[in-house]
């Protein structure tokens, strides 16, 4: 039998990720659950850009990644990151200075 789906989200809602990580050269490090828009975001380990931008859907990611299913209960304004892939996740509370920084 399947977990429920652990997402805030249901499974085809649209979320952020990187052309490495899809092409399976970057492994998901950095897992953000943005605060204004309650979006998800999964970024690899190199500087996350416009150009290298996609969009998936959520079931697609924790089809290429299940571990991000670990970190799917982190409530809005919060990130979750790992130094590399099979790694545990470390959780916190991002300040609203932080989402600021990204702007």
């Amino acid at each position: 039998m399947n977990s429920p789906w652990p997402f805030d989200q249901s499974p085809d809602t649209a979320a952020i990720t990187m052309r490495q990580i899809l092409d399976g050269s970057e492994p998901i490090l950095l897992v953000t659950h943005d605060a204004d828009d309650h979006g998800w975001q999964f970024i690899g380990s190199s500087d996350a850009n416009t150009e290298d931008g996609r969009v998936v859907a959520l079931e697609e990611i924790a089809a290429m990644d299940p571990t991000v299913l670990e970190v799917a209960d982190i409530p809005p304004g919060w990130w979750a990151w790992r130094d590399d892939k099979g790694l545990p996740w470390t959780r916190e509370e991002r300040s609203p200075q932080a989402w600021d920084d990204e702007d």
